[in-house]
């Protein structure tokens, strides 16, 4: 299986880096997307969401099972979500009852919904089968005036995402993502912090955007579709087939391998009904599905919404401005308002509008060609030289915004965790909420505020896992997560759970597994060391040695795998503190590197691949081995092709 993967997929990168044959997004459906017969009944309860029932509706249904739908619940939009859980739950306590009855093997003298339930299942269901259905029970909210929406304003950017898509050599039929991702809503967040049409996390996004205080490009449409299309073809070049690489953009490249490595390339129906992975959820399982059913209402929407009138694009203006520029100046020598300056440049963040910070240089300012009295760049010349500025306004406070951490705050202005908890006498954990404002070094002390001696890290040592201090303070705040429709109020999952959840959304573009294997063993991954696991698991490094056998001084091999001790630490609790490694690790390096590209290398007699990436590619060995999961690396032959990112190095802003 893994050397058919690479082969597929080194063609298929080698044919998407190279931009030679957009015709791959023109070439049949049916085989980029296929449908087994299995799915069937999954992409047409997705159609019926999308299509059938609007958001003040929702449908009681088996989690696994989708074409197993119960009954439609009204959701009054005039009462509180409590009330409206308080409704759903009635209702879902009803049928699991229902189901419950069934599973003792009650056959006769049914009421009538009972015979109904025990009719949406084959004539051979089993009472086990029952029972498990009882705890299977899911609400789904319709979407059907979301999609409606979404397909109009979707004529905005269609035109560009097709074109994008076409030009690097992505199906173009991947533009129905963003109905299934954020219903082409520019001003889409998610709990996790993910942003923008395309729903880009900040980790994921920093790979091809710049993502900071001053420019968060995930909300241009323009910019995160080039981003969106770049990682579906990495996607693509890793799978080597669209089914996964679609799942993957919600489940992350680990959970779509390691589901592959279980099941096969291409055993879709198998993976979405039975693949059970840690961070492979309802919304993973049904990613590719919901794509399909997307996709059918995207390129038939009269059928579906009779009368639908897309928006049209906007005819745009850009220049590139060549220095740091005030917005309130750039909005008057151009004559429109700062509002409509800000509506046409959503990359531009609040510290651009508040006036703490400068337009960059090098920004490329898009505005109507309609709204303009003139060419821009002749527009933009009129700026008076006491206008423009050779360097930025340096930053004194920071507004949180959903999705932040504290240690992710600290690494974005060059300062500490401990700094920041002193200037701002955070307690409670060192929590923090998105529009709170943070002070900066910059900005001094607060009066009457002591800046406290930076404290040590505390490590994990006994018990259950209890993250450091450090940890902690950039651990991302839950307190004001939206709670779903389909969860009782206060019924939030384990804390730790949240966390490894949110560290896993920002990892989706690493295909490494960082997962503890049920025979208490990992894959060693770079930057590793005994030292790290050792830390994780509160335990001393010699233990460790001892475990596996390793003599002192011994190093562990990236790709080996060694035996963990986890009685002082549970697997759970090792995973999140690894996958928060990895996730600082990555995000300080893409905080000012972008990759742009791809390019390949095939090995000659002599070649070294440490020499090949570090000294002529520039490349870390962890990124590379993101681009070469399948590589032996220990075991290059002459002749192989190694994948290599191309980075470029981002200008301040």
């Amino acid at each position: 299986m893994t050397g058919t993967l690479n082969k597929i997929a080194l063609v298929a990168l080698a044919l998407i880096v190279l931009s030679i044959t957009p015709a791959v997004a023109q070439s049949s459906g049916e085989e980029l997307f296929p449908m087994p017969a299995e799915l069937e009944s999954d992409v047409k309860f997705w159609l019926s969401i999308f299509t059938q029932y609007n958001t003040r509706e929702g449908v009681l249904h088996d989690n696994r099972y989708l074409g197993v739908v119960y009954e439609t619940v009204a959701l009054p939009e005039n009462v509180s979500r409590r009330q409206r859980q308080r409704i759903s739950d009635q209702r879902r306590d009803y049928f699991k009852s229902i189901l419950q009855s069934l599973a003792s093997g009650k056959r006769d003298s049914l009421s009538t919904d009972e015979a109904r339930v025990l009719k949406l299942w084959p004539d051979d269901v089993t009472d086990k089968e029952l029972s498990a259905a009882s705890g299977r029970i899911r609400l789904q909210l319709g979407l059907s005036d979301r999609f409606q929406e979404g397909l109009r304003r979707a004529g905005r950017w269609r035109q560009h995402v097709n074109t994008e898509f076409a030009r690097l050599g992505v199906p173009i039929e991947l533009g129905a993502l963003p109905h299934v991702e954020s219903s082409y809503n520019p001003d889409a967040r998610s709990h996790v912090g993910a942003s923008g049409i395309w729903q880009f996390t900040q980790g994921t996004g920093r790979r091809f955007l710049q993502i900071d205080h001053v420019l968060d490009e995930r909300n241009d449409p323009y910019l995160a579709t080039t981003a969106a299309a770049k990682l579906l073809a990495y996607n693509y070049s890793i799978t080597g087939n669209w089914p996964m690489a679609i799942t993957a953009y919600n489940s992350g490249l680990s959970g779509a391998r390691r589901a592959m490595q279980r099941f096969g390339d291409d055993a879709y129906a198998d993976i979405l009904r039975k693949y059970d992975g840690r961070t492979f959820g309802f919304a993973s399982r049904n990613f590719y599905v919901a794509f399909l059913a997307a996709k059918e209402v995207d390129q038939n929407p009269e059928k579906y919404f009779p009368g639908v009138v897309p928006d049209n694009p906007v005819d745009y203006a850009t220049y590139q401005l060549d220095a740091y520029v005030p917005a309130d100046r750039l909005a008057s020598v151009l004559k429109v308002s700062e509002k409509d300056l800000e509506r046409h440049n959503p990359a531009l963040q609040a510290t651009i509008w508040q006036g703490s910070k400068y337009l960059p240089k090098n920004f490329e300012i898009r505005m109507p060609e309609s709204m303009l009295d003139g060419r821009l760049q002749d527009l933009v010349a009129n700026l008076s030289s006491d206008s423009r500025f050779d360097k930025q306004l340096p930053d004194l406070f920071h507004t949180v915004a959903r999705g932040d951490t504290l240690s992710e705050i600290a690494d974005a202005y060059d300062t500490r965790v401990s700094t920041l908890v002193a200037l701002n006498s955070l307690s409670s954990g060192n929590r923090i909420r998105a529009g709170q404002k943070i002070r900066l070094p910059a900005a001094g002390p607060a009066p009457d505020v002591i800046v406290a001696a930076e404290s040590p890290v505390v490590a994990v040592t006994t018990g259950s896992p209890q993250p450091s201090e450090e940890a902690i303070a950039s651990m991302p705040a839950i307190d004001d997560r939206p709670v779903a429709e389909d969860e009782s109020p206060g019924a939030l999952t384990d804390q730790l759970s949240e966390i490894m959840g949110s560290l896993q959304a920002s990892l989706l573009s690493d295909p490494s597994d960082y997962t503890v294997a049920e025979d208490q063993s990992i894959e060693v991954q770079p930057l590793e060391t005994l030292g790290h696991y050792a830390d994780w698991l509160g335990i001393k490094t010699q233990r460790l040695r001892d475990v596996n056998g390793l003599a002192f001084n011994t190093p562990v091999e990236v790709g080996r795998r060694i035996k963990l001790d986890l009685s002082t630490v549970d697997a759970q609790g090792f995973e999140a503190l690894r996958t928060r490694y990895h996730r600082q690790q990555q995000d300080d390096f893409f905080r000012n590197i972008t990759i742009t590209g791809v390019t390949q290398h095939e090995v000659r007699t002599g070649e070294s691949v440490w020499i090949l990436a570090l000294r002529q590619y520039d490349v870390p060995v962890w990124l590379f081995r993101q681009y070469n999961p399948e590589l032996d690396l220990q075991n290059v032959r002459r002749g192989t092709l190694l994948n290599f990112p191309v980075l470029v190095r981002r200008e301040p802003g």
